[in-house]
Parts: C-alpha cells; sequence; structure tokens
C-alpha cells in the first residue's frame, strides 16, 4: 500500500467506524455520546479531504479508491447500529435505518457478484448526496443523545410537576431545561427527517444501480 496523505486519512476513518462503538463501552453517557460525535465528525470532515486532495495532488490509489466507499459504509452501519441499539427502537427510526443497512447489504452484493464489470456501478451524484443526507443526519442523532442526557441529569430529582411547571415557564428556569429539552426535540427531529430523506435517496439509487445491473443477471439461451 503506498501510504499517501490521502490514503492516511482512508484508514484512520476506516478504523474510526468501530471507533465509534466502542466510545460506548468505555465511557458514560452522555460523554460517549460527545465523544461519538466528535469521532463521527472528524471522520466524515476527512472524507471529503481525502478525495479532494487524492484529486488535486494526483494521489489516487487503487487501495485508497478500494477503502474509500467501504470506509463510508462501515461509518453509516456502525453509527446507525449504536443509535437505533441505544434508541427506544422507535419504528420511526428502525424503518429507515433498515432501509440503509439493506441498500448497503444489497449494492455491495451486486457489485461482489458483477466483478470485473462492477465499474457500470460507479458512484453518481445522487449516491453522494445520499452519502452526505446520513452523515448529517448521524451526527444530529448523536447531538440529541448528548442532549437527552444532560436534560436527564438535570431533572434528577425532580417530580414531574415541577419539571412541567419549568419547561412552561410557570417556574423560574434555573437548570437550563428549556434550552436542553428545546435542544433535544428539535435535534431529533431534524435528525430523524434527515435520515428518512437519506433512506429515500438509498431507495432510489438502490434501484439506479439494480437497473445499472440487469443487463448483467439475464440469464444466457
Amino acid at each position: 500500500m503506498i501510504w499517501t496523505l490521502p490514503n492516511i486519512l482512508t484508514v484512520l476513518r476506516l478504523l474510526a467506524a468501530p471507533g465509534v462503538a466502542v466510545m460506548f463501552l468505555y465511557f458514560h453517557r452522555p460523554f460517549a455520546d460527545w465523544a461519538a460525535l466528535l469521532l463521527f465528525l472528524t471522520a466524515s470532515i476527512t472524507d471529503w479531504f481525502d478525495g479532494h486532495l487524492a484529486r488535486a495532488w494526483k494521489q489516487e490509489t487503487k487501495i485508497g479508491t478500494m477503502l474509500d466507499p467501504i470506509a463510508d459504509k462501515a461509518m453509516v452501519v456502525i453509527a446507525l447500529m449504536v443509535i437505533v441499539g441505544y434508541s427506544s427502537m422507535s419504528p420511526w427510526l428502525v424503518l429507515p435505518a433498515t432501509f440503509i443497512l439493506f441498500r448497503e447489504v444489497f449494492v455491495s452484493g451486486l457489485r461482489e457478484f458483477l466483478g470485473d464489470v462492477s465499474g457500470t456501478l460507479k458512484v453518481t451524484k445522487l449516491a453522494k448526496w445520499k452519502t452526505t443526507a446520513q452523515m448529517v443526519a448521524i451526527a444530529i442523532l448523536f447531538a440529541q443523545g448528548v442532549f437527552e442526557h444532560y436534560l436527564g441529569m438535570s431533572v434528577f430529582g425532580l417530580d414531574d410537576p415541577m419539571i412541567n411547571d419549568i419547561l412552561s415557564g410557570r417556574v423560574e428556569d434555573t437548570l437550563g431545561l428549556r434550552w436542553k429539552y428545546s435542544g433535544m426535540i428539535w435535534a431529533g427531529n431534524i435528525g430523524l427527517a434527515l435520515l428518512w430523506l437519506a433512506a429515500a435517496l438509498t431507495l432510489v439509487t438502490g434501484w439506479d444501480y439494480f437497473h445499472k445491473a440487469l443487463p448483467f443477471l439475464k440469464e444466457d439461451r
């Protein structure tokens, strides 16, 4: 392997993918959410830099071309697994995550089957938008976990009537409950909306790849 800077960034992003899950093994929440969010954001930013630098410096390599989409998929799949695992298993979250995971497995299977002609399934601009929507959605959902757990720490020991009075403004908010609650709600709604958008793009691009692969799937007569 040629250890160019773009390739190093790609390998680091690939190693960061399981690191997102490991954060929840070694840190308590919300510190685990913070660590996972920062690690995921850093890895997502390198996704743009490694490709841009490889093209600008003419350092595109076969190993880099192979590892780049694998790192992207690993980041998305593992992060979604963590988010769904630590959520309340809401169908509004599980369903788009299932669509995304199914598409990634399906397209990977298509590419493996096509072998030498897998170049037919080149990454499209819409697929790049899909990846961007996924990564932004996941980052915001990790941020929701941060708000949620700081809120939980702040309301510890308070009864429900007192919490409702503070959130409604009838009692002075000395603990910052309202902004933590608003942050949790807004991050959850925006993250979920973007995840559904990513799931829709996932299905569209998945069908596009399947349509392009159809000529190679016909039986010989």
